[in-house]
């Protein structure tokens, strides 16, 4: 019996997904797919978004990867330039707003992910919570940021951009941006390998306040106690759209396909809203349908305008900059 069974997983077709998405929400998508396809295994390689960037570059020449699944339309717009990703016109296109995804098909965005800022509210009273961005520079704060290290993570790079993106617009150059990220830099105690290194010291109060995506905060929340709470910039949030595509030469296209589309259905949306505190991209979906705090959120937030040319031209040449001539050169000793 236990020949049997391997031999019958071992027909599977195999389709090999990249993505940070965490095991809850990629296991449910996982189960509930494979129930509906047994011919077909997802194998989930959990990654964060640049390190998944990162991949695909250095296996170009041999794709180990069917689906990227997971990371900011910036990040896809930078693959698709450099040839790592193939065009694909979904069954929900047409229910995806134009900033939500690639005019030429490379990439379509399935969640929306805002970029809050957090605090541990059992050591910061809510009062005394950094409201925005400016907040953060505080020098009350000095010592006491804890955040995840951009190196690998493509929602802090996105952050970090809209603050120098912010630069631009105000003043024509990226000054006032590199100066904001110095001060933000002598205020933060750790940059965290990880988002669970990351909650983990939010919690023992290594750092008590941070910036991140406000659905993995309340995900993080609601499944580990840890007290963490967003706060909605009152200046802008950027609002990334979080995105999905295949990936060129994939052994797998046609099935790697299959689950593209049932990401993204009405029902798994409303699943991933309603179980795992996702913001539905798609634009058919009733709102008396979606959680009250999505509904709120989505009143409260102020989306940021983001040029997506502009990060995608520049995000890397900034973060190279970031890396060798801030990181690490402003905290507390």
């Amino acid at each position: 019996m236990v020949a049997l069974s391997g031999c019958a997983r071992d027909s599977r077709s195999v389709v090999t997904v990249y993505s940070p998405h965490g095991a809850e929400l990629m296991g449910d998508l996982k189960s509930r797919f494979e129930r509906e396809h047994p011919d077909i295994s997802i194998d989930w390689v959990d990654l964060g978004s640049q390190a998944v960037l990162e991949r695909l570059r250095a296996e170009r020449a041999d794709p180990k990867a069917d689906l990227w699944f997971g990371a900011s339309g910036v990040l896809f717009d930078i693959a698709a330039r450099e040839g790592l990703l193939d065009a694909f016109v979904p069954s929900w296109a047409q229910a995806v707003p134009d900033e939500a995804r690639d005019s030429a098909g490379f990439w379509f965005g399935i969640y929306l992910t805002p970029e809050v800022i957090g605090y541990n509210s059992e050591a910061v009273k809510a009062s005394d919570a950094p409201r925005d961005w400016d907040d953060l520079v505080d020098r009350k704060w000095r010592g006491k940021l804890v955040m995840r290290d951009p190196a690998g993570s493509g929602t802090m790079r996105a952050i970090f951009g809209a603050m120098l993106q912010k630069s631009i617009v105000e003043t024509g150059n990226t000054a006032k941006g590199f100066d904001y990220l110095r001060k933000l830099d002598a205020n933060t105690r750790e940059y965290a390998a990880s988002p669970a290194i990351l909650y983990q010291k939010l919690g023992r109060r290594q750092g008590v306040v941070t910036l991140y995506n406000m659905p993995d905060m309340a995900t993080r929340e609601a499944r580990t106690k840890i007290p963490v709470k967003a706060v909605i910039p009152r200046s802008g949030t950027p609002m990334l759209v979080d995105g999905i595509a295949i990936v060129h030469g994939a052994r797998h296209a046609e099935q790697a396909k299959l689950f593209f589309n049932f990401v993204a259905s009405r029902e798994m949306m409303l699943v991933a809203a309603r179980d795992h505190l996702r913001i539905p991209s798609r634009t058919d979906i009733a709102p008396d349908s979606l959680p009250v705090w999505i509904r709120e959120a989505k009143r409260e937030i102020r989306p940021m305008a983001l040029d997506r040319k502009l990060l995608a031209d520049s995000l890397d040449v900034w973060m190279r900059f970031w890396m060798g001539k801030i990181k690490g050169r402003y905290r507390p000793r």
